[in-house]
């Protein structure tokens, strides 16, 4: 069989497994750039090389510049924002603000860029919002795809045909020159997915979608009993508390009151000192008996917090709570604790204890005085700053109900680290819109800082990125180069300018877009556009009208790849997170497509004339 031939099968094949939706997509994917190179239409450096691609390089490094956001609870607010501009039930204005918003995004860093930046804020507003994540990952995928065609800098398609107009002599294109097309594109993608996207989109979410944990602390608070009467009041420095330890901190002059702890003014971490000024204790009881011990023992009240905000209190960007069970032949069972007991760590404090889902109350909360034996099953809620949540509790003598980790992605906007990994975000992009380096070392830098500023470890960073999606782009890419050596593309596009002959620069227009639009389903729409654009810059020449409308109509079909996951390394980030079957994609990419065409066909000539 001749190289061609074995092109033809190896992609037949592979679309046929992807449709089949029956082995693991990187299994497909790797068996693809195995069989380019058993069939020796590729070397095996080629065949495995876009492993080390800087596109592949660059994506994995957005993996964990998304997830630096997400644990600073950037994403949160982000999230928070577009739910409060959108309210909870108007699917209209959610989408309308979560495609603006990926479109411009788009408009600067590219699409990669943007959709691994909004990707986790999308997914926990479709959880937030009890939306199916299908409805809504798909729409900013697509959205972003016609937000790359609002500026220079959305997509390198554009800069090529912009290179390439200056080559052919008819001058480059201006920075916002495409978005005479890309803003009709753009609004005409809205309008569809509006009007059409929750017939056309299925209605499911991704096998692994977190669970709401926006009201973790309102529930936990409420459910241990603490929601009423819990303050945090400062000391100050006329306090008789000052220089006491808490154990000898007594409040039994003032009834209903109760000192739950003593934490250091600055960390929030359990006081293990004499107290100072400036740090805080929290305390439980009544609004006139908290007032009158903070007259007579010279508290303050922080101005912020009232009686009853008693989540706000414990949860904040400082220190959160966390749920453990005793679990069978724990080493904890018989073993005695009282609300207000610091642990062994002496990082958290033990605020409440229950057993079968009611409080255990014994009355005497103090050391010295009793308190509660531990059995199998008993639940403690737990109070400490979150670095000693995430630390402490990987005890295996107890078991976590929910991750602090999580929780604090979700629950706490704008946490630790999260102005640091804004600044990250905004550099990153600055770095992307000028050009000054590639997009890879951009990316680099990016993971890198977040790793150095301590937002993440190294260990979380590799569990940051999304490796199926890096296996599938990397072994995916080899694909293009097998089309472009092999003569398979240039073949397909000569045909097509032939079969075309003299009907006329719409025509012309039309064909392009159909090779470009068909080819971009199965390589990346760079290779596509650096295969088609010369053959239309030839063909625009013998036919004695300009390039530029060609290059324009070019640029807009290779942004139209809409039809399979396999099209873009967007589409395929999504596919998981979002449920998707690689059949998903035709029935709302299709009408899109098709607007694509019109605006490529009909509107360029418009505003760039023949």
């Amino acid at each position: 069989m001749s190289p061609l031939a074995y092109i033809a099968v190896i992609i037949a094949a592979a679309v046929a497994l992807f449709i089949w939706n029956k082995l693991p997509v990187v299994i497909v994917a790797m068996a693809t750039a195995l069989a380019l190179w058993m069939t020796q239409v590729l070397t095996l450096g080629q065949a495995l090389g876009g492993f080390g691609d800087p596109a592949v390089i660059f994506i994995a490094c957005l993996f964990i510049v998304s997830a630096g956001l997400e644990t600073t609870g950037v994403t949160a607010w982000a999230g928070q924002l577009l739910i409060r501009g959108a309210g909870s039930e108007s699917r209209t204005r959610l989408l309308l603000l979560t495609m603006s918003l990926v479109a411009v995004l788009t408009a600067l860093i590219s699409v990669n860029g943007a959709v691994a930046a909004l990707l986790p804020v999308v997914v926990v507003m479709a959880v937030r919002l009890k939306r199916k994540s299908s409805q809504l990952l798909m729409p900013l995928v697509f959205s972003a795809h016609a937000g790359s065609m609002l500026a220079l800098t959305g997509t390198p398609v554009n800069v090529l045909v912009s290179e390439a107009a200056l080559e052919a002599g008819v001058g480059e294109f201006g920075f916002f020159e495409f978005a005479l097309v890309g803003v009709p594109l753009l609004a005409g993608t809205m309008a569809i997915i509006i009007l059409f996207g929750e017939r056309l989109l299925p209605q499911r979410n991704g096998a692994k979608m977190p669970a709401d944990l926006s009201r973790h602390a309102k529930t936990l608070v409420e459910q241990y009993g603490l929601a009423d009467g819990i303050l945090r009041m400062r000391v100050r420095a006329t306090s008789p508390f000052v220089g006491l330890s808490q154990s000898d901190i007594d409040l039994s002059a003032f009834s209903g009151m109760q000192l739950v702890a003593v934490q250091d003014g600055e960390s929030a971490a359990p006081l293990r000192r004499p107290v100072r000024e400036g740090d805080h204790m929290l305390v439980r009881g009544n609004a006139e008996a908290a007032a009158a011990l903070a007259a007579q023992m010279h508290l303050s009240f922080r101005d912020e917090l009232t009686v009853g905000q008693g989540e706000e209190t414990l949860f904040n960007r400082q220190s959160g709570l966390a749920e453990v069970v005793i679990p069978p032949r724990s080493g904890l069972i018989g073993h005695t604790v009282f609300p207000g007991m610091v642990t062994d760590s002496g990082d958290l404090i033990v605020l409440a204890v229950q057993r079968a889902g009611a409080e255990i109350d014994t009355g005497k909360p103090n050391p010295g005085r009793g308190g509660i034996t531990l059995h199998a099953g008993d639940t403690m809620l737990l109070q400490g700053t979150w670095k000693a949540l995430d630390v402490h509790l990987s005890d295996p003598d107890v078991l976590v109900v929910n991750s602090p980790e999580l929780v604090r992605r979700q629950a706490v906007p704008l946490g630790p680290g999260a102005y640091q990994a804004i600044a990250i975000l905004f550099g990153m992009v600055i770095l992307l819109a000028t050009g000054f380096i590639p997009p890879a070392v951009a990316g680099l830098l990016a993971a890198g800082a977040i790793i150095l500023s301590r937002i993440l470890t190294v260990e979380q960073s590799y569990r940051a990125i999304d490796w199926t999606t890096v296996i599938l782009v990397g072994a995916l890419m080899p694909l293009s180069i097998a089309m472009v050596e092999t003569g398979a593309a240039q073949f397909m596009a000569e045909g097509l300018v032939s079969m075309i002959g003299n009907a006329g620069p719409l025509a012309l227009l039309a064909g392009l877009f159909v090779l470009t639009a068909i080819m971009g389903q199965l390589i990346s729409n760079t290779a596509t556009a650096l295969i088609v654009i010369p053959i239309g810059v030839a063909a625009a020449t013998s036919m004695g009208i300009s390039p530029r409308p060609v290059l324009m109509s070019t640029a807009v079909a290779a942004a139209g790849a809409f039809l399979t996951p396999i099209a873009t390394p967007t589409n395929l980030m999504v596919m998981g997170p979002g449920g998707y079957a690689f059949g998903d994609y035709w029935k709302l990419g299709l009408p899109l497509l098709i607007w694509f065409f019109v605006v490529s066909v009909f509107l360029v000539p418009l505003i760039w004339r023949f």
